[in-house]
C-alpha cells in the first residue's frame, strides 16, 4: 500500500506499481488537466505536476515511487494563485490551442514560488521539458512574467473585457477553461458503458497479407470483438481527393506502408485492448518496397490501379528558353526539403456512440466534420445525414488533421457493437500513421538582367506523397504556383510532379508547398545578388510583386503588400552584420478551379444570447474568435453573449479547415448574415428576436485551374505577403528573426501576432533541425523529441511588424495569415548563414546540412 497526499486528500494506493502517475490521474480519478501529449517519452511537459515542491513529468512518475508524496494538480492549486496565472496567460495571448497550457502553469507556479521574480532566462530553463508547438513561446513567456509582477504586488487579474470588434485585442474565446484544464479535449471525454479500441498496424511497408489469425487475441479476456476488413459494411476506400486509401487491408491485399490498418480490437479497457492486438498474429508474402521518387516514376506500382507519378502540373508563360539565352546572371541547383512531421500536442483520438435511428454520433478532432460526416457514412453504407459529427476544438492541427485517421474505424466499431467506443493513438502510433509534410526535391533554375531585373524560372519538382493521395497533388500544385514567390518573372517555365511510393503518406501541413519552393527560390535570389554585385534588399525591392503584375502562374494581383514588408525589415537588415532576406506569398483559399464556401447561422436564443453556428475546426488560430469578432463589429452584439459552435447537426456544409481561408469566408459570411439581424435590431430587442435564424453564405466559384487557356487567370481570391530578415550573431548562430507580414486589416493585434510568432518559430524548426527520416519505408525513429522541434530556451528573438494593405475580397481587407508566417523562413535563415560563412545551401534541415 502506497499512501500520499493528492490535492489536500490522503490516498493510498493498492494497484500496480508500475503504473504511472499520469495513468492513475486520468483513468483512475479522472482528472484531466493533467494531459498526455507524449505517450510516456517525457518529451512534451503536458502532464506535469507539483510533487513535494518540484514540477515533475507524471508520465515518468511510478506510483511506487510516490510513498508520502505531496502531489498537486492544477485542481489543487490554491485559487488566487492558479486564477492569477492562467488570466495573464490570456491577456496575454498564450494560448492558442490551449493543450500545453495546465503543463506550462504548473510549471510557472512551482518557478515563482521559489523565484518570485524570474529572468527570462530563467523562465526558458524551467520551460526545458515542456513543448509549445503554437505559440513560439514568446507569449507564454509575457504571461509568466506578467503572472510574476501580479502575484509579488498581491494584484487581483481580471480578463481583459473589450467590445469584441475588429481590430481588439479580444481573448481568445474560451481560453481561460483551457488555461485551467477545465476544457475537454476528445480523450478526455468519456460516457457510460464506454469501450475502448486499438489497432493492428502492419509490420511490413510492402507485404501481401496471407492470413490473419485473430484466434488468440479473441481468447484475451475483457474482450468484446475483434474486426478486420470483412466487417466493413459500406466502401472499404475513402480519401479526401482520390479514393485510395484502405480503411483496413484484407487478407490477400497488399500493405502500402507501416500505417496500414489490418485489425481492430475493441475490449473492456485501453489496455486489455493494446495486449489483445499483440496477440494478433499476420502471415506475409513480403516485397521490397519503392521507397526512392526517382526509381518510383517507372517503377513497381504502389497502387495497381494508377502510375506512381500519378499527377503532373505543368505551366509555361512566356519564352523562358529564350529569356535564360538573354539572361547575364543565372543560379541553379538541385535543392531538397525533408519530410517533417506535425508535432501537434493531442494525439488522434475518437469517440463514437450509436443513435436510436441506425446512425451514429461521432466526437471528432479533425480539420473538417462535414469531410468526417461524408467518409464515415461511406464507410458505414448509410446516409450521410445518419452520421452527426461535433467538432471538439483540438489540440492543434496545422494540416496534419485533415486526412480522416481513426475516425472511422472508431464509428465502424462502434456502429457494429452497438455501442459507444474510444480509440486514441499512442504518440508512435501517430507519427506512424498520419500524413507529414511532403519531401521535395526541386532542380531550379533562376535568371536576371545585366539591370538586376528577374527575367526567367525554370522549376522541375518532385514530391514523394507516400503510399496515399491525400491530398498530395495540390501541395505540388501550389509548389508550382508558389515557384516565383513574391517576384514578378515574366517567363517561367514548371512543372510538379506527385509521386507515389511506400513510405508514410504525405499532405497537408502549414505552408502547403510554398515554403518548400520558397526556400529554393531566395536561394537563388541571393546567389544572383552575388555574382552581379546587387544589394540583396533592393534586389527584392526592385522585383517585388505589386498591384497589376502577376504571379507565377499568371494571376494578376491586388492589394499587394511585398514592397511595404521590405520597407519593414530594412532599416535592420542594413544595420546587420550578417543578415539573410526571403519574402514570400500563400495563397488563400483552395481556389485553382475549386469552390470556396462558407455558410453560417445565428440562432438568436432565450434571454438575449447567441449562437453563432459555422463549419470551419478551431485548432488553436483563433478562427472562433474571427467569426465572434466580425458578428460584434457587424452588430454590437456583446461578445460575453455569442456561444460558437461547430456541428453537423446546423446543417452548413463547409469543406476542410485549410488553405488559410477560415477568416476571409466565415468573416464574409457572417457580414452577409448579419445584414437581416441588424434591420431587426433597430427596432428590436435581442431578446424580443428569441427564436429567429439568420442564414448567411459566401461563395468564391470564379477561380481557374493553372492548367486553364484563359487570358486573365484567377487561380485564389487572396494572397498573403511578407518579408523574413534573419539576423545571425558572430558564432553563426540565428539571434532574431524579424517578421513583417500583411494581413489586409489585422483582426485582432494580440493573435495576429501569436499567429505568426508561432509560424515562425515552426519555420525556424522547419530551417534548422527538424526532420523525420525513413530508411527503406521503415521511420529511422518514432520519438516526439527527436523531431527536431525547438523549445524555448532554443527559440530565438521574434519580432513582428504587422503590415496592413487592404485585400480585395477579405473582410475588412483582411487577409489569411495562418500559414504565410513560415514560407519565407526558411530561405532568410539560409541566406543569412551563407552570409556568414559563404555556403550557399541547398537542402533542410541546415544544422544537418
Amino acid at each position: 500500500m502506497i499512501t500520499f497526499n493528492l490535492n489536500g486528500k490522503t490516498m493510498t494506493y493498492e494497484g500496480d506499481e508500475n503504473v504511472t502517475l499520469l495513468n492513475f490521474l486520468r483513468n483512475d480519478l479522472g482528472i484531466t488537466s493533467v494531459k498526455d501529449g507524449c505517450s510516456g517519452q517525457a518529451a512534451c511537459g503536458a502532464c506535469t505536476v507539483e510533487i513535494n515542491g518540484k514540477a515533475k513529468l507524471s508520465c515518468v512518475t511510478k506510483m511506487g515511487t510516490l510513498q508520502d508524496a505531496t502531489i498537486l494538480t492544477m485542481e489543487g492549486f490554491p485559487e488566487y494563485i492558479k486564477e492569477t496565472i492562467a488570466t495573464a496567460m490570456v491577456n496575454e495571448g498564450a494560448v492558442q490551442c490551449g493543450f500545453c497550457t495546465p503543463g506550462f502553469i504548473t510549471t510557472t507556479k512551482v518557478l515563482l514560488e521559489k523565484n518570485p521574480n524570474p529572468t527570462v532566462e530563467e523562465l526558458r530553463k524551467a520551460f526545458k521539458p515542456h513543448v509549445c508547438r503554437c505559440t513560439g513561446y514568446k507569449k507564454i513567456e509575457k504571461g509568466a512574467l506578467a503572472a510574476a509582477e501580479a502575484l509579488r504586488n498581491h494584484q487581483h487579474l481580471k480578463l481583459r473585457k473589450t467590445s469584441g470588434k475588429i481590430g481588439e485585442s479580444h481573448p481568445k474565446y474560451k481560453a481561460m477553461e483551457a488555461a485551467l484544464g477545465i476544457k475537454k479535449y476528445v480523450d478526455d471525454l468519456k460516457v457510460d458503458g464506454m469501450l475502448f479500441g486499438a489497432l493492428k498496424l502492419s509490420d511490413y511497408p510492402k507485404a501481401k497479407v496471407l492470413k490473419i489469425d485473430t484466434s488468440e487475441a479473441e481468447a484475451l479476456e475483457g474482450v468484446i470483438r475483434v474486426f478486420t476488413a470483412k466487417d466493413i459494411p459500406g466502401e472499404k476506400k475513402v480519401g479526401l481527393i482520390l479514393q485510395d486509401w484502405s480503411v483496413m487491408i484484407d487478407e490477400g491485399e497488399t500493405t502500402h506502408y507501416i500505417g496500414d490498418v489490418i485489425a481492430g480490437v475493441v475490449a473492456q479497457t485501453e489496455e486489455i485492448a493494446r495486449k489483445a492486438v499483440e496477440l494478433i498474429h499476420i502471415d506475409y508474402e513480403v516485397h521490397k518496397p519503392v521507397t526512392d521518387i526517382f526509381e518510383a516514376i517507372d517503377g513497381e506500382r504502389v497502387h495497381p490501379e494508377r502510375p506512381n507519378n500519378f499527377d503532373t502540373v505543368k505551366v509555361t508563360i512566356g519564352d523562358p528558353e529564350e529569356a535564360f539565352k538573354k539572361a547575364k546572371y543565372i543560379s541553379k541547383g538541385r535543392y531538397q526539403t525533408q519530410r517533417i512531421e506535425h508535432g501537434f500536442l493531442e494525439k488522434e483520438s475518437a469517440l463514437a456512440l450509436p443513435d436510436d435511428n441506425g446512425g451514429i454520433l461521432l466526437y471528432s478532432q479533425s480539420q473538417g466534420i462535414y469531410e468526417d460526416q461524408r467518409q464515415v457514412a461511406m464507410i458505414l453504407g448509410i446516409p450521410e445525414e445518419k452520421v452527426h459529427v461535433k467538432l471538439v476544438p483540438n489540440g492543434g492541427g496545422f494540416g496534419g488533421k485533415e486526412d480522416l485517421s481513426i475516425q472511422g474505424h472508431t464509428a465502424l466499431f462502434a456502429h457494429i457493437l452497438q455501442k459507444p467506443v474510444k480509440i486514441t493513438l499512442s504518440r508512435e502510433e501517430s507519427i506512424r500513421l498520419h500524413p507529414k509534410r511532403h519531401p521535395v526535391v526541386m532542380d531550379m533554375e533562376v535568371g536576371a538582367d545585366e539591370n538586376g531585373k528577374l527575367v526567367a524560372l525554370k522549376l522541375e519538382a518532385y514530391g514523394d506523397t507516400g503510399a496515399y493521395a491525400s491530398v498530395g497533388m495540390k501541395v505540388l500544385e501550389r509548389v508550382a504556383g508558389h515557384a516565383a514567390g513574391g517576384y514578378y518573372i515574366p517567363s517561367v517555365s514548371m512543372t510538379a510532379r506527385t509521386i507515389y511510393t511506400n513510405n508514410i503518406p504525405c499532405g497537408a501541413m502549414r505552408g502547403f508547398g510554398a515554403n518548400q519552393v520558397t526556400f529554393a527560390l531566395e536561394v537563388c535570389v541571393d546567389d544572383i545578388c552575388r555574382q552581379g554585385g546587387f544589394d540583396r534588399w533592393k534586389f527584392r525591392w526592385d522585383n517585388a510583386l505589386t498591384d497589376g503584375l502577376t504571379t507565377s502562374t499568371g494571376q494578376r494581383v491586388y492589394g499587394v503588400g511585398i514592397r511595404a514588408c521590405l520597407e519593414a525589415v530594412k532599416d535592420d537588415f542594413y544595420k546587420a552584420k550578417y543578415a539573410g532576406l526571403a519574402t514570400g506569398i500563400k495563397n488563400s483559399g483552395v481556389g485553382n478551379g475549386m469552390i470556396d464556401e462558407s455558410k453560417v447561422k445565428i440562432e438568436i436564443l432565450e434571454n438575449g444570447k447567441v449562437r453563432l453556428n459555422h463549419g470551419w475546426t478551431e485548432m488553436g488560430q483563433g478562427v472562433n474568435n474571427m467569426a465572434l469578432q466580425t458578428l460584434c463589429q457587424e452588430t454590437g452584439i456583446d461578445p460575453d453573449d455569442i456561444e460558437v459552435v461547430i456541428d453537423t447537426e446546423a446543417g452548413i456544409k463547409t469543406g476542410m479547415t485549410t488553405s488559410s481561408r477560415a477568416t476571409a469566408l466565415v468573416g464574409l459570411a457572417i457580414i452577409n448574415a448579419s445584414q437581416a439581424l441588424k434591420e431587426d435590431l433597430k427596432n428590436k430587442t435581442l431578446q424580443q428576436l428569441a427564436g429567429k435564424t439568420y442564414s448567411g453564405q459566401y461563395v468564391c466559384d470564379w477561380t481557374n485551374k493553372p492548367s486553364d487557356q484563359v487570358e486573365d487567370p484567377k487561380i485564389h481570391y487572396s494572397y498573403g505577403y511578407a518579408a523574413q530578415l534573419c539576423i545571425v550573431n558572430d558564432e553563426g548562430k540565428v539571434e532574431k528573426l524579424i517578421a513583417a507580414h500583411d494581413a489586409g486589416k489585422i483582426m485582432n493585434p494580440m493573435l495576429f501576432e501569436g499567429q505568426i510568432e508561432g509560424a515562425v518559430a515552426m519555420g525556424l524548426g522547419y530551417a534548422l533541425s527538424e526532420d523525420l527520416p525513413m530508411k527503406e519505408g521503415y521511420l529511422v525513429h518514432e520519438k516526439y523529441r527527436k523531431l527536431g522541434i525547438l523549445r524555448a530556451h532554443e527559440t530565438p528573438e521574434i519580432v513582428v511588424k504587422g503590415v496592413e494593405v487592404p485585400d480585395p475580397v477579405g473582410p475588412y481587407g483582411a487577409k489569411g495569415i495562418g500559414e504565410i508566417g513560415l514560407v519565407p523562413t526558411a530561405g532568410a535563415v539560409a541566406n543569412a548563414l551563407c552570409a556568414y560563412d559563404g555556403r550557399q545551401r541547398f537542402r533542410l534541415p541546415l544544422n544537418k546540412y
